[in-house]
Protein backbone atom coordinates (compact mmCIF):
# COMPACT_ATOMS: atom_id res chain seq x y z
CA UNK A 1 0.00 0.00 0.00
CA UNK A 2 1.17 3.55 -0.67
CA UNK A 3 0.71 6.32 1.87
CA UNK A 4 0.91 10.08 1.97
CA UNK A 5 3.03 10.90 4.99
CA UNK A 6 3.18 14.24 6.78
CA UNK A 7 5.53 15.01 9.64
CA UNK A 8 7.66 17.63 11.40
CA UNK A 9 11.41 17.28 10.99
CA UNK A 10 13.66 17.60 14.06
CA UNK A 11 16.32 20.07 12.80
CA UNK A 12 18.84 19.08 15.48
CA UNK A 13 19.11 15.66 13.79
CA UNK A 14 19.98 17.01 10.33
CA UNK A 15 23.69 16.15 10.39
CA UNK A 16 23.10 12.60 11.57
CA UNK A 17 20.36 11.95 9.00
CA UNK A 18 22.52 13.35 6.17
CA UNK A 19 25.45 11.13 7.22
CA UNK A 20 23.26 8.02 7.37
CA UNK A 21 21.81 8.78 3.94
CA UNK A 22 25.26 9.41 2.47
CA UNK A 23 27.00 6.38 3.97
CA UNK A 24 24.27 3.97 2.84
CA UNK A 25 23.24 2.91 6.34
CA UNK A 26 19.57 3.65 5.74
CA UNK A 27 19.52 2.23 2.21
CA UNK A 28 21.01 -1.04 3.51
CA UNK A 29 18.28 -1.52 6.10
CA UNK A 30 16.07 -4.48 5.28
CA UNK A 31 13.40 -4.73 4.08
CA UNK A 32 12.57 -1.06 3.58
CA UNK A 33 15.77 1.00 3.53
CA UNK A 34 15.90 1.89 -0.15
CA UNK A 35 12.20 2.82 -0.13
CA UNK A 36 12.83 5.17 2.80
CA UNK A 37 15.73 6.82 0.96
CA UNK A 38 13.62 7.19 -2.19
CA UNK A 39 10.74 8.57 -0.13
CA UNK A 40 12.93 11.22 1.49
CA UNK A 41 14.17 12.19 -1.97
CA UNK A 42 10.52 12.69 -3.00
CA UNK A 43 9.72 14.64 0.17
CA UNK A 44 9.06 18.37 0.23
CA UNK A 45 8.89 20.97 2.98
CA UNK A 46 5.73 23.05 2.89
CA UNK A 47 5.63 26.76 3.77
CA UNK A 48 4.43 25.93 7.28
CA UNK A 49 7.42 23.61 7.87
CA UNK A 50 5.48 20.39 7.46
CA UNK A 51 7.31 17.68 5.50
CA UNK A 52 5.25 15.63 3.04
CA UNK A 53 6.08 12.56 0.98
CA UNK A 54 4.62 9.34 -0.40
CA UNK A 55 5.92 5.94 0.65
CA UNK A 56 5.13 2.28 0.00
CA UNK A 57 4.71 0.15 3.12
CA UNK A 58 3.21 -3.24 3.89
CA UNK A 59 3.15 -2.89 7.71
CA UNK A 60 -0.01 -2.73 9.77
CA UNK A 61 -0.25 -0.20 11.19
CA UNK A 62 1.48 1.78 8.42
CA UNK A 63 5.20 2.53 8.77
CA UNK A 64 5.59 0.43 11.93
CA UNK A 65 9.10 -0.78 11.07
CA UNK A 66 10.15 2.49 9.44
CA UNK A 67 9.08 4.48 12.49
CA UNK A 68 10.77 2.15 14.95
CA UNK A 69 14.08 2.13 13.09
CA UNK A 70 14.37 5.57 11.46
CA UNK A 71 11.43 7.95 11.23
CA UNK A 72 10.58 8.53 14.90
CA UNK A 73 14.19 9.53 15.55
CA UNK A 74 14.11 12.29 12.92
CA UNK A 75 10.45 13.32 12.74
CA UNK A 76 7.56 14.23 15.06
CA UNK A 77 3.81 14.29 14.41
CA UNK A 78 3.88 11.57 11.74
CA UNK A 79 0.52 11.05 10.04
CA UNK A 80 -0.24 8.58 7.22
CA UNK A 81 -3.13 8.40 4.75
CA UNK A 82 -3.59 5.73 2.09
CA UNK A 83 -3.31 6.93 -1.51
CA UNK A 84 -3.53 5.17 -4.88
CA UNK A 85 -0.03 5.86 -6.21
CA UNK A 86 3.11 7.85 -5.49
CA UNK A 87 2.43 11.57 -5.58
CA UNK A 88 4.48 14.70 -6.06
CA UNK A 89 3.82 17.66 -3.78
CA UNK A 90 4.58 21.35 -4.04
CA UNK A 91 7.24 22.69 -1.72
CA UNK A 92 10.96 22.95 -1.16
CA UNK A 93 12.74 19.64 -1.78
CA UNK A 94 13.45 18.06 1.60
CA UNK A 95 17.00 17.12 0.59
CA UNK A 96 17.77 20.80 -0.19
CA UNK A 97 16.31 21.77 3.18
CA UNK A 98 18.38 19.08 4.90
CA UNK A 99 21.55 20.20 3.14
CA UNK A 100 20.94 23.82 4.18
CA UNK A 101 20.59 22.74 7.81
CA UNK A 102 23.84 20.78 7.65
CA UNK A 103 25.89 23.40 5.78
CA UNK A 104 25.42 26.41 8.05
CA UNK A 105 24.31 26.75 11.66
CA UNK A 106 22.28 29.88 10.81
CA UNK A 107 20.35 27.93 8.18
CA UNK A 108 18.67 26.02 10.98
CA UNK A 109 16.54 29.00 11.92
CA UNK A 110 16.25 30.34 8.37
CA UNK A 111 15.18 27.01 6.84
CA UNK A 112 12.18 26.45 9.07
Amino acid sequence: MIYRVTARFKPATAGELRRRLDDGTIAAQQPDGQEMVDSLRRAVVKDDGEVMWSERCYCQPPLTHERATILDHYFDDIVTRPIEDYQEYDGRPFMDYLDALVETPTARSDAT
